[in-house]
């Protein structure tokens, strides 16, 4: 007997993603920041297609997007975001939801599946006004206070105009409703270069890490830089570039394997060529799933500064300014997607963690989730070169539907 169950449309698939990229296109990629007017348009786009999906749209009172939908039986949430980094790619946030309201144009309409696929875009993932502000408020995480003091990190502008301008203000925020939803799935691109070098087809997510930022301030001396002997400088600038090559130096044999830490930004006061620099500061971000190795290499941190201190001839001292607990995924959607590869991808699947932070981790608070993973080539992602083979966000849709139709099912 033939199977007439609906099926993946892989061409619908390309053309959806190609619409959004459309929207805000930059080179080969997007500039779609948080309520831009591209932005705007992408969540009208997704409106005006949740009806398709057996979905009822609707857009909350901090611009998060939801697809719900009345048929009987459990429900599952799926989606990502639709926003960009500034002048980046046109994959990462779209492909989750593009997948997501597929899932819903197929399980939905399908009599064997007992239950339904929803749609959600969170907003501002990409963290133009603050980190994850769409998932973190779903989940019970924001308050007015936060929005009232949020601003775009590029313009300045207060996000209670930004919600004015896009016509969300006073609209109520949608929190999660609790039993409604047996978990959340999500896709990306793997933002790296693991599935591609293996040739590998799928990402399995195992965890998604924690994101620990701190402040680093020098203290020295600010003075000529043409009569000031180099035997008595306190030079900030000298001070901070050594502390970096120290955290390389010592960081290795305190760290975990997939441990990673970057300096992101380094500022010298007053930052002149004919002055030696008094202050410096340079941003530092570590990232791993385990909280003991982020505590070890923090202490080692604090240490590395008091040693510094006391050794002269600047003060160094650490300020952590942002603490990202890790999110571990359910083990039985797991096992959903890698059967799913099994059956539609050769099996040519791995468990791996994601070393970049999603929704996925504010949705893990609340329910059980999961993660899947398309190759990205040369692995590049924020970037407007960012991209993935058409046949591999095929490939992908069809393990991520069927994934859902298991959870679903299951």
């Amino acid at each position: 007997m033939p199977d007439n169950r609906p099926s993946v449309d892989g061409a619908r698939v390309l053309a959806d993603l190609n619409a959004l990229r459309a929207i805000g296109a930059y080179r080969s990629g997007v500039h779609k920041p948080t309520f831009s007017e591209p932005h705007k348009l992408s969540l009208e786009w997704l409106v005006r297609k949740l009806p398709g999906a057996g979905l009822s749209a609707s857009i909350d009172g901090i611009g998060n997007v939801f697809g719900t939908s009345a048929k009987s039986g459990p429900k599952l949430l799926a989606g990502s975001h639709l926003e960009s980094q500034n002048y980046a790619g046109w994959l990462d946030g779209p492909l989750g939801v593009v997948y997501a309201l597929e899932a819903a144009r197929v399980l939905n309409a399908d009599p064997s599946v007992k239950g339904a696929v929803e749609v959600a875009a969170w907003c501002d993932e990409e963290g133009h006004f603050g980190h994850f502000l769409g998932s973190r408020s779903y989940v019970g995480q924001v308050t007015e206070a936060d929005i009232d003091a949020a601003r775009d990190r590029t313009s300045g502008r207060p996000m209670r105009d930004a919600l004015a301008e896009m016509g969300l203000a006073g609209r109520p925020r949608v929190g999660v409703e609790p039993g409604r939803h047996v978990g959340y799935l999500e896709a990306h691109i793997e933002q790296g270069d693991t599935l591609e070098s293996g040739k590998l087809a799928i990402g399995v997510v195992t965890s998604i890490v924690g994101i620990w930022q701190y402040r680093i301030n020098f203290v020295g001396e600010q003075n000529h830089a043409g009569t000031t002997r180099m035997a008595v400088r306190k030079d900030a600038g000298l001070a901070l570039a050594r502390f970096c090559v120290a955290i390389d130096e010592r960081f290795p044999a305190a760290c975990g394997p997939r441990t990673v830490w970057t300096t992101g930004r380094i500022t010298l006061d007053p930052g002149a060529p004919s002055i030696i620099p008094g202050g410096g500061e340079m941003l530092f971000q570590i990232r791993d799933d385990d909280p003991a190795v982020i505590a070890r290499l923090e202490q080692l941190l604090r240490t590395m500064a008091d040693e510094t201190s006391a050794s002269g001839p600047c003060a160094v001292t650490v300020e952590k300014l942002r603490t990202g607990a890790p999110a571990m995924m359910n083990a039985r959607f797991q096992d959903a997607i890698e059967a799913a590869s099994k059956a539609l991808a050769g099996g040519r699947s791995i468990r791996m963690p994601s070393g970049a932070g999603h929704d996925a981790q504010m949705l893990a608070t609340v329910m059980p989730a999961g993660m899947l993973f398309v190759p990205s080539i040369g692995g590049i992602s924020h970037h407007w070169t960012e991209n993935t083979a058409d046949a591999d966000i095929v490939t992908g849709a069809e393990v991520f539907v069927d994934a859902c139709r298991r959870i679903l099912g299951g």
